[in-house]
């Protein structure tokens, strides 16, 4: 039973429990998709729907990778069957156990809402947004928010944090930002504002079909 229910897994070389990394964030990118989706259904068709399919999903696997073991959460199975043509990247499983314990206090808030209660309001909204940027930040940017408020309750040293941002070290030319680089990116987003500004009119008129009858009507 102790091979079942077990939170991380051990491999030689490493004193501590451990995921793989690249199956995380392959699984919170599969949630963050099947989130958003959900939730411009809501936006764009007013359909609660898909949300409260999403919610009772994402609930029950996160309660299953934190009560019995992350080896039988859908996603992350799922996860695994897409990255496992690559390397391993083992981070410590504790802080990730943390931080997936926010995500179920969030799901649970939501499913009383949505599910139980079946009604909306501000708080679920921001909820939602929360959920996402969780989800957008540790997929794409392989951040895991949840993981810095580990230290705030837990005064050991966490170890094998993703892409050892727990360890003090000089960065590397490699990583490091120029004066230019900076100046680059703030006139890059000037021009964006500009644009939106001078263009906003042009850009808002309806195609036409191109290889249509051209019977197609323009935006007044």
């Amino acid at each position: 039973m102790s091979k079942i229910i077990k939170f991380g897994e051990d491999v030689e070389g490493y004193n501590v429990p451990v995921l793989n990394e690249r199956e995380v964030r392959a699984a919170a990118g599969i949630l963050f998709l099947a989130t958003f989706t959900s939730l411009m259904f809501i936006l764009f068709r007013g359909n609660f729907i898909p949300i409260k399919y999403v919610i009772s999903f994402f609930l029950t696997d996160f309660l299953i990778r934190v009560l019995i073991s992350p080896r039988f959460a859908p996603t992350l199975i799922l996860a695994r069957l897409i990255v496992h043509n690559q390397t391993p990247e083992y981070v410590g499983a504790a802080q990730k156990k943390f931080a997936w314990v926010i995500g179920i206090v969030l799901a649970a808030t939501m499913f009383v809402f949505f599910i139980i209660l079946n009604a909306y309001s501000v708080i679920t909204g921001i909820i939602c947004l929360i959920c996402l940027i969780f989800l957008f930040f540790e997929s794409v940017f392989g951040i895991c928010l949840g993981c810095l408020f580990y230290p705030l309750f837990f005064k050991e040293k966490i170890q094998l944090c993703p892409g050892d941002v727990c360890e003090v070290k000089e960065k590397q030319d490699i990583q490091k930002t120029s004066p230019g680089q900076i100046l680059t990116l703030l006139v890059f987003i000037a021009c964006m504002f500009l644009t939106v500004y001078l263009m906003n009119d042009s850009f808002s008129k309806k195609p036409h079909a191109l290889f249509g009858d051209g019977n197609t009507e323009e935006i007044k």
